[in-house]
This record gives structure tokens, sequence and C-alpha cells, in this order.
């Protein structure tokens, strides 16, 4: 399945098949599964989606799959289905960053609603987590010079400077810079702290 889907997790079928149409009907592409361990196997941290996600279940519950799947670094959006006797679980729940509980019996757009908002959520989550992964990568192609110039570069230093505090000459800062930004794939310094503004903070090198 491509693209970012809503995973149904209820152990009553009949609950699923329904789950399933009323999404369909919205045109939300879903996927259906029986239980907890179901959903677990094939889990992992590179999904993106949310989970409709039934409390109340034989075997491995609901809270204890959304425990799991934190403990696994897998970050969908959970909405949990519950019956009356299970919103204090579902509160608490929402303390621990689940995305929201529905009260059973639900309404029907109400339900849909929530689960486009958890969509329009992760694909958000999902491109960030994307645009960081880039950047890592970049990084990871600069030598342990072009990380210390770099490193330079971000403190405002002048190509002088740089070559001064290194002890190169000042045309080597400047091929460093040029490959810097081309790795990076940036053009200026400016843009170069943009990017990596999306890692939460600048990395330099080891002091």
């Amino acid at each position: 399945m491509s693209g970012p889907a809503t995973h149904i997790v209820d152990d009553d079928p009949a609950v699923r098949d329904a789950l399933q149409w009323l999404l369909k009907s919205r045109g939300v592409q879903s996927q259906n599964w029986g239980s907890a361990e179901d959903f677990l196997a094939f889990a992992g941290s590179g999904l993106c989606g949310c989970l409709l996600l039934d409390v109340r279940m034989p075997g491995m519950s609901g809270i204890e799959l959304f425990d799991r799947l934190r403990a696994l670094n897998c970050h969908l959006p959970v909405i949990f289905l519950t019956g009356h006797g299970d919103v204090p679980m579902a509160v608490q729940a929402l303390k621990d960053g689940a995305f929201d509980f529905i009260e059973k019996p639900y309404d029907d757009n109400a339900l849909v609603d929530k689960v486009l908002s958890a969509l329009e959520y992760d694909v958000k989550r999902c491109a960030r987590e994307d645009s960081i992964l880039s950047v890592q990568r970049k990084l990871e192609q600069l030598t342990q010079r072009e990380q210390e110039v770099m490193h330079q570069i971000l403190a405002g230093k002048l190509n002088k400077v740089i070559a001064d505090e290194l002890g190169i000459a000042m045309r080597t800062v400047e091929v460093h810079r040029s490959h810097i930004f081309e790795k990076m794939q940036v053009r200026s310094a400016v843009e170069l702290s943009q990017v990596l503004g999306l890692l939460g903070n600048k990395p330099g090198p080891e002091t």
C-alpha cells in the first residue's frame, strides 16, 4: 500500500469492515488488522498514516500496543476507539502522546474528520523526518576538515580569519567552502544555517 494509510486494529471483523467502508467513502485508504500482535509485527519507525485502535482486545490491549509502538520509535498518530468505561485510560493515553480518542457509539463524520486531521499531521511529520534524514546524509559526506570550516562559516567568520585560525591558506578555505556548499546543496552561509536548523542545533567539530 503506497502513501499514508489508516490502520484499523480491532478484534471484531464487523467493526473493521464498517470502518474501512466508512473511510473509503471519504477517499481514505485503510488496512485492517485483527489483533494488536498482528499490527505490531508489521509496524516500524518509517510508517506514515494513522492508527485507529480499539482499547479492549483479547491478548495485547490497545494501550499495551500503544506503549510498545512508542518504545519502537513508531510515531504514528493514534486515535483510540473506547467504550464509556475506557475513557479514563484514553485520557491518560492522550497525556502520554496519543492523538485523540473517540467514544463508542461514534458519529461517522466526526470520526473521519479526526482521521483526516491525524493524516494531515502525520504527512507533515514524515516530511520533516525525511528532510532531517536528508540533511544528516549530506553532513556525512563532509570531511573532518570541511566540518571544521563549516563550523567557522556558521560562526560568521571571514575566509581570512578561518585560514588564520586553522593554519591553512585562504585559497584552501575557499575550496573547502565551495565543496561544503556543493555537498550541502546550498548557495550561501544563510542557506546553510537554515538547512542545519532542521536538526535543532548546528553541528560542529568536536572540541
